[in-house]
């Protein structure tokens, strides 16, 4: 129901009789379900916020970069929790990866979902349109460059329909750098040293995934292994399988869906010692 979604929630939070629960939504959200669950010290699951970092170093095979950051960044219009939120391109490839990225953008076809040459439909409602439009005009208002998009649609029966937006120059005390976008505009912020890069992509309260682009092998395994993220796509920009554990760390949550850690999320783990036993009938 949508009219007591927060009683039900409470209800079902608190029940003695309910010995596990999932969620999955907002950050703000799940800190209350677990609240409501320490009642009963009940079992819990939450996959919670992302702020996907998407680092793209100068070993990166730029072209297979761009197309990765596309699919995780575009795809159902940026509206899912593994989306890249903050682009961090090494200055040696930052002029390249933009033009690139601009133009596979721009091919973009935003309109009707029920048109088979849509790639992008709309976010899902006039609250999170306007919040895309105001991140926007932040970045716009505090010195990035806005290189394509960015406009908003006026006119009745507009939709909540936003074009691929792409802003370059981006710092890190914008709200595209620091909150969870969750549409179609890329944030786009230079960095010069490996060590940089892995400090931004770190500085945010969430971590439910990260992507790297880099043909170094040393670097790949370093920077995998010191991001602050539940999962990590190396040179791919798909990452979710049914085979894999999906879930955060920090402030994206805990437990697992997916793969055997996901089940093993639903059960308990129970010790049995057994000994002393005589006359033990071993045919039953």
């Amino acid at each position: 129901t949508s009219t007591r979604s927060a009683e039900i929630g409470k209800f079902l939070c608190e029940h003695p009789l309910i010995s596990k629960m999932s969620f999955t939504g907002s950050t703000e959200v799940g800190k209350k379900i677990m609240a409501m669950c320490a009642s009963t010290v009940k079992k819990i699951s939450l996959e919670l916020g992302g702020n996907a970092p998407f680092l793209v170093f100068n070993s990166a095979d730029v072209k297979q970069a761009v197309q990765g950051a596309m699919a995780s960044k575009f795809r159902a219009s940026g509206q899912t929790c593994v989306c890249a939120n903050r682009i961090l391109v090494q200055d040696g490839i930052y002029d390249e990866f933009i033009a690139e990225f601009t133009k596979k953008a721009k091919e973009q076809t935003v309109g009707d979902g029920l048109n088979e040459k849509t790639i992008l439909g709309p976010v899902i409602n006039q609250d999170q349109y306007e919040r895309i439009i105001d991140f926007v005009a932040d970045a716009r208002d505090k010195g990035a460059k806005i290189i394509t998009g960015g406009k908003e649609k006026k006119g009745k029966n507009s939709g909540f329909f936003i074009e691929p937006t792409i802003i370059a120059d981006v710092k890190l005390s914008m709200r595209v750098a620091q909150e969870e976008i969750f549409g179609p505009v890329a944030s786009i912020i230079k960095f010069k040293t490996e060590e940089e890069a892995i400090k931004i992509a770190n500085s945010v309260d969430v971590g439910l995934a990260a992507y790297l682009y880099s043909q170094d092998l040393s670097q790949v395994w370093r920077v995998a292994e010191r991001l602050q993220t539940g999962m990590v796509g190396i040179n791919e920009g798909l990452i979710s399988s049914v085979e894999a554990p999906f879930g955060g760390v920090k402030q994206s949550g805990f437990g697992r869906e997916g793969s055997k850690y996901g089940m093993e999320d639903y059960v308990n783990m129970k010790y049995i010692c057994m000994g002393n036993l005589k006359d033990v009938d071993r045919t039953s």
